[in-house]
């Protein structure tokens, strides 16, 4: 990792009011890196023990999330995923995923528009953004031709 991205991490997590210990800084940049929301097992999986413990990073994941570096977000499955927000997008409207129902991947897809409409019925959250979008399907790693 490039020190130039270690310290932007360092900065960041200061600003967050936390302190910039090596878990935390091995946690955000791999969020950072891997660009869609990974569960707390596959963060685990991907940074081994030699990292932290498994309560360890699960309490970075949440204290990351508290102070906005991460949004946490569940997707259906009752699991929680972790993805980086970086400080040009922190505060904007959460973006579309597409979830694999064969392996259950999740992959960022880019901005949509839902148009919200005029209608009584429509709800408030609609009308300010306020949602998550999730987009369901094979992803092109499971697709059977």
């Amino acid at each position: 990792m490039a020190i130039d991205t270690v310290e932007k991490i360092r900065e960041a997590l200061h600003r967050g009011g936390l302190r910039a210990t090596g878990s935390r800084i091995a946690v955000l940049s791999l969020l950072m890196r891997d660009g869609r929301p990974l569960s707390h097992a596959e963060v685990v999986e991907a940074l081994g023990p030699s990292v932290a413990d498994r309560a360890t990073l699960y309490r970075n994941l949440v204290d990351l999330a508290e102070v906005g570096l991460l949004r946490r977000t569940e997707l259906g499955d009752r699991t929680w995923r972790f993805e980086f927000i970086d400080a040009e997008h922190q505060g904007e409207v959460r973006h579309p995923h597409f979830i694999c129902t064969e392996c259950g991947s999740v992959e960022c897809l880019p901005e949509l528009a839902v148009a919200a409409g005029r209608a009584a019925h429509t709800p408030k959250a609609l009308k300010a953004g306020d949602v998550e979008i999730q987009i369901r399907g094979v992803c092109d790693e499971c697709i059977r031709i």
